[in-house]
């Protein structure tokens, strides 16, 4: 698939999810390529149909897009709940476990997720997959003793890979911290292995979002198509 191509299912299925979002709700805004395309559709609604409603960010760069189209924007612990999220994924598989984290947004997006009613995905027909795995999953970890979580980590056969910038320097996240994006290929245990991570000391969090997806909008070639969690 090339870049226009999908680049036109992202957009079709930003679209489709931003008739979500209604008057008076409070929604979570999450982050990524898809995700650009939801939130310019909830700025032309912002200012062609009058819609009002207050968002929560998963990023700095969503935050400045929304609040960019006058779109009312707080802090996580200003509401004391969230309607519903709509967010990017970089694979979900058939039991609705994603990975989550290319952006490097993974540990605000976990925040948010957890706090709302309803958690919605929005993506291309590519990030549709069997078993997760093939996109390496990214591990959010503070830079003091980072080394030593990569060691632990190639003795695991995680494949490890220290995350970095254009400029050869780690990619810093929002809180200030570092990406590790372990190259697993298949994800035969999801739950063992976020079980492993979590308990790593220096990890902050990972980019596995098990069974915690609503529904899923599926940008495709013939229309937006949903897939719905029957488990949730």
């Amino acid at each position: 698939m090339d870049k226009t191509e999908q680049d036109r299912l992202k957009k079709a299925a930003g679209i489709e999810a931003a008739k979500l979002v209604e008057n008076g709700m409070t929604a979570g805004l999450g982050t990524g390529s898809t995700v650009r395309f939801f939130v310019d559709e909830l700025g032309r609604r912002v200012k062609e149909e009058g819609l009002e409603f207050t968002g929560v960010t998963t990023s700095r760069r969503t935050k400045e897009q929304a609040e960019g189209y006058g779109i009312r924007i707080v802090d996580i612990d200003q509401v004391d709940h969230i309607d519903v999220t709509i967010d990017g994924a970089d694979e979900v598989d058939k039991d609705f476990n994603g990975i989550k984290g290319g952006g490097a947004a993974l540990l605000w997006e976990k925040i948010v997720a957890v706090n709302s009613r309803r958690i919605v995905w929005i993506v291309d027909e590519s990030k549709v997959v069997d078993t997760i795995g093939r996109f390496p999953l990214p591990v959010e970890v503070i830079p003091f003793g980072e080394r030593h979580v990569l060691d632990r980590f190639k003795e695991r056969g995680y494949n490890p890979v220290l995350r970095l910038d254009g400029q050869g320097q780690p990619v810093l996240t929002d809180e200030h911290n570092h990406i590790i994006d372990l190259h697993l290929e298949r994800i035969e245990h999801p739950q063992d292995l976020a079980q492993d991570l979590i308990t790593t000391v220096g990890v902050v969090e990972h980019g596995l979002f098990l069974n915690m997806v609503d529904t899923v909008i599926v940008g495709d070639p013939n229309g937006p198509r949903v897939m719905t969690n029957a488990n949730k």
